[in-house]
């Protein structure tokens, strides 16, 4: 029998509605769902592009999955839904919880690690306090 693959994975993690309370209720689900290895620290920023809502709180997570890629997102998006995330009209508008893969087997797969600085912020602190760096192999 072929042993399962285990994937790494980096979250995004983004919140503006009781931000405090959705950040930690989305850990507490991936601790209990995938392995949960690290957590960034929670840091503070202006929101982009819609800019009549509340500041943001974001942070990262580090797991560990035996999802594939596509199935692992499409688990994010249930995350979310169970969290309350309403998709509206407007894409950078406020949410519950909003999780993205930003790294995928330290391959970096959305390109938002390089333009902004609330992803790569956190997503830099994991990878250094896990010892661990991005692979630039394509």
């Amino acid at each position: 029998m072929a042993e399962e693959v285990l994937h790494e994975c980096l979250i995004s993690v983004g919140s503006n509605i009781e931000p405090w309370t959705h950040i930690e209720q989305a850990r507490e689900i991936l601790s209990r769902e995938c392995r949960l290895i690290a957590a960034s620290s929670i840091i503070e920023t202006a929101p982009v592009g819609f800019q009549d809502q509340p500041n943001f709180l974001n942070a990262a997570f580090w797991v560990e999955t035996r999802l594939d890629r596509h199935a692992f997102k499409n688990y994010l998006r249930q995350v979310e839904d169970r969290l309350g995330r309403e998709r509206g009209k407007i894409k950078s508008g406020p949410r519950t919880i909003d999780l993205d893969i930003v790294l995928w087997n330290r391959q970096v797969v959305d390109d938002d690690y390089y333009l902004y600085d609330y992803v790569r912020r956190p997503a830099d602190e994991l990878l250094t306090t896990l010892g661990l760096s991005i692979d630039e192999a394509t």
